[in-house]
């Protein structure tokens, strides 16, 4: 059990079975009345987010999850095959069990998988990720000076806004948690 006073961004609990993480908390006290802590609530097996509002020192069962490193191999289909790096062990994944993160899926990329009570409910990729842009119109002289954007297309199938000075080829950095361009790898 976790106090709602001691939440913290990530922190894992289990509300009815079902195993949420922390993503943003608030600790609210009001001018009148008694204070409470609202959330947001990510839920690990489908990835929606959900507000919750917790009275001040509430009591709540933190759920035990474990995240062990894995190394994605390949996809077949809607299945996607990680593979312990400590005992080869290979596991596969539904789409739906990784969520939107399956855009920026490299083969060989090191991710962490989490595991509640033995079985696979979601995977956590690195916060950036380095991919080629295989898709893109060309960029042209002076295109640097107005801000403006162009959707460019990565080796994963993903497609992002990028600069329009970004040419085909181009190695860029990308934020896995808001498919975001971050810059020139």
């Amino acid at each position: 059990m976790i106090s709602s006073n001691d939440f913290r961004n990530g922190v894992t609990l289990e509300l009815d079975g079902v195993v949420f993480q922390v993503i943003e908390f608030q600790h609210v006290k009001p001018g009148k009345g008694s204070a409470f802590v609202r959330t947001k609530l990510r839920n690990l097996q489908t990835g929606g987010v959900v507000d919750r509002t917790f009275n001040a020192g509430e009591r709540v069962p933190q759920a035990r999850v474990e995240k062990r490193e894995m190394q994605f191999l390949y996809a077949t289909g809607n299945e996607y095959t990680f593979m312990d790096t400590e005992t080869f062990e290979q596991i596969a994944l539904s789409r739906e069990d990784i969520g939107d993160g399956v855009q920026f899926l490299k083969e060989n990329m090191l991710c962490h998988v989490i595991l509640f009570k033995g079985s696979s409910i979601g995977v956590e990729l690195p916060n950036s990720v380095d991919l080629t842009i295989v898709e893109t119109d060309p960029g042209f002289k002076g295109d640097t000076a107005t801000g403006g954007t162009k959707p460019a297309k990565l080796e994963t199938g993903a497609v992002i806004k990028v600069p329009l000075f970004i040419e085909q080829g181009t190695v860029i950095t990308v934020d896995t948690r808001t498919g975001q361009y971050v810059g020139r790898a």
